[in-house]
């Protein structure tokens, strides 16, 4: 009997060591399958898709939040009260672990009411197919403001990103182009701070085209032909002075008077704005000869 009693308790603690022994392997298995789950998810997440644009900005958010601070403290301290920081966040939540295609204007709206700031009567400049030469011009005159000139621009300008549903939800290898999707989260960003840059423009506005252009100086499919002209507001802008510039030695393709001119003069009328157009205004004019002192369309510029 005291035999058959041990026999019986060694069988049950044969049976109990090989129980937590399966047990103990099972959640080895579990958590091994899942660390190679988790890994294959962060290596193959942003791969899933390849688009035909750059991926997210290395870095961004140092680069965002450096540029932010950088704007609120040194440039224009009068909006030292805004809050780089909840800024970022905004921009991250508005595309982090979301389909790069599906973005939406709601998904700025934050991001837009906490960056946007008033901007002077009579300095907003617009642009299309000038970007270098417009750029140049804002940082020699600070009379005028262009949109990269705005804290949402400057933050903005020159970096892109996209997020990716799967882990770790940012694509920085590839981003879509507009050609390939209307929703990703570069063209909704510019198409709605464009918005708003021209919503508070007031007072006199200039805008700087190219005349050099083949294509025409004016395009209607433009950011500045498709949205902010349409979003000036006749009762707060009192007039648009059009400045047409050539590139130094480039084909003077159309004038003041050219077909895609006469169009955006068009357009303008209609929305009862006040018109003027000039060729090659002088100030631009003469920025674009700094670097071009000896070429034979810059000696106009050195005759007086």
């Amino acid at each position: 009997m005291p035999f058959q009693q041990g026999s019986a308790r060694t069988r049950q603690r044969t049976v109990l060591l090989v129980g937590i022994v399966v047990l103990l392997a099972a959640l080895v298995l579990a958590v091994v399958l899942a660390s190679l789950l988790t890994h294959r998810e962060q290596e193959d997440g942003p791969k899933m898709l390849k688009w035909k644009d750059r991926g997210t900005t290395k870095n961004l958010q140092e680069v965002v939040l450096g540029r932010c601070y950088n704007y609120v403290t040194a440039r224009y301290p009068e909006l030292g009260n805004k809050d780089c920081l909840k800024i970022w966040d905004s921009l991250k939540h508005a595309f982090i672990y979301k389909n790069p295609c599906n973005i939406t204007s709601e998904d700025y709206q934050p991001l837009m009411e906490l960056a946007s700031h008033p901007i002077p009567c009579n300095k907003s400049l617009f642009w299309s197919k000038t970007n270098d030469l417009v750029h140049r011009y804002t940082k020699s005159n600070q009379n005028f403001l262009t949109l990269e000139d705005t804290l949402l621009g400057y933050m903005a300008d020159r970096v892109s990103w996209c997020g990716d549903p799967s882990a770790p939800g940012i694509n920085y290898e590839s981003c879509p182009k507009r050609s390939e999707c209307e929703g990703n989260p570069g063209s909704v960003f510019w198409k709605m701070a464009s918005k708003m840059f021209a919503e508070a423009a007031c007072g006199v506005v200039q805008v700087m085209l190219n005349g050099s252009v083949e294509a025409g100086a004016f395009g209607s499919s433009s950011i500045f032909g498709s949205i902010e002209i349409f979003n000036l507001n006749p009762e707060r802008v009192s007039a648009v002075h059009i400045w047409l510039m050539h590139d130094i030695g480039g084909p003077q393709s159309e004038s003041c008077s050219g077909h895609s001119i006469k169009r955006l003069k068009s357009i303008l009328e209609e929305r009862n704005f006040k018109i003027t157009c000039e060729d090659n205004y002088r100030p631009v004019q003469l920025l674009q000869c700094v670097q071009n002192p000896d070429h034979t369309d810059c000696r106009l510029c050195t005759s007086t």
